[in-house]
């Protein structure tokens, strides 16, 4: 057992701050259980205890929960990430806000939002970041092993066009039956303004293409337990997944922000937040992000 705990601390990079972060995972999960009781009552309700209990379990749910378990403490640092889970928590309380309020998507408990699942955002935001991180590393490598520097730019272009020119054409179709309320023309502006102004079209891309891979399985567990029901009743619709992906491009660009408010205003919190450049510097030097 110490020698799997050992092999597992190396390939995934634990530090100090990984079981910071799982404890508090764990105990929000927990919380969220005790203060929502009557929605744990009554998925329980649902097993049938005398038999195969097992066959009732969710094993969906509880694979997505500890991949993304592991994915949140891979060299985790609470200076970097506390970023990422306040603007994730603020974003996916405007994302739910916004479905709901536009019936977009309703949950089965009818609350527009329900906040027992914005808790899930900032989760999903760790696990895409560490995701994103590793497929960046991994595109680096077989760049540099294929020697492909010299055409770079021309497929990068390419490549960015192919993912986001056909999300904008779904987003427009998708929330065109709700064009006429406000919160989607700002939605759909501020997707928009995103895509024109990439600060960095590799690093874009991959952070919308982890976000979605993730997101796959996130709308394909919310929307077959009817969790959650898109207007469409698609389950899940191709929009919703790759929505995932824009939101981790919100939530990544917003993280840009805050890095040069606080270099320019904040400078004495430089020592106390690391900036993402030294992140990325670390991924170059050719060492697996966890």
């Amino acid at each position: 057992m110490r020698t799997l705990f050992s092999h597992l601390n190396r390939l995934l990079g634990w530090t100090r701050h990984s079981f910071y972060i799982l404890s508090a995972f764990v105990l929000t999960c927990g919380l969220i259980i005790y203060i929502w009781r009557p929605l744990a009552e009554e998925y329980l309700a649902y097993m049938d205890w005398s038999g195969a209990w097992w066959l009732w379990l969710d094993w969906l749910l509880i694979g997505v929960f500890l991949f993304m378990s592991l994915l949140i403490m891979a060299k985790a640092d609470l200076r970097a990430d506390l970023k990422l889970i306040f603007v994730a928590t603020l974003g996916g309380l405007v994302i739910e806000s916004w479905g709901t309020q536009t019936s977009l998507w309703v949950y089965y408990t009818a609350e527009r939002p329900p906040l027992w699942i914005i808790p899930a955002w900032p989760i999903a935001a760790l696990s895409t970041d560490r995701l994103a991180r590793c497929c960046d590393w991994l595109l680096r490598r077989l760049w540099a092993a294929a020697r492909l520097a010299p055409l770079a730019p021309p497929i990068l272009r390419s490549v960015y066009g192919l993912i986001f020119a056909p999300f904008l054409a779904l987003l427009l179709a998708f929330t065109a039956p709700t064009f006429a309320k406000p919160l989607t023309g700002m939605a759909v502006i501020l997707c928009i303004f995103l895509i024109l102004t990439p600060p960095d079209q590799r690093k874009m891309s991959i952070v919308f293409i982890a976000g979605a891979a993730l997101g796959y399985f996130l709308e394909l567990w919310g929307t077959t337990r009817e969790c959650w029901t898109y207007y469409t009743l698609q389950k899940p619709p191709l929009f919703a997944v790759l929505a995932h992906g824009m939101a981790s491009v919100a939530f990544w660009r917003t993280q840009l922000v805050l890095e040069k408010l606080y270099e320019k205003r904040i400078p004495l919190l430089r020592r106390f937040s690391p900036p993402l450049a030294r992140r990325a510097r670390d991924m170059d030097h050719h060492s697996p992000p966890f």
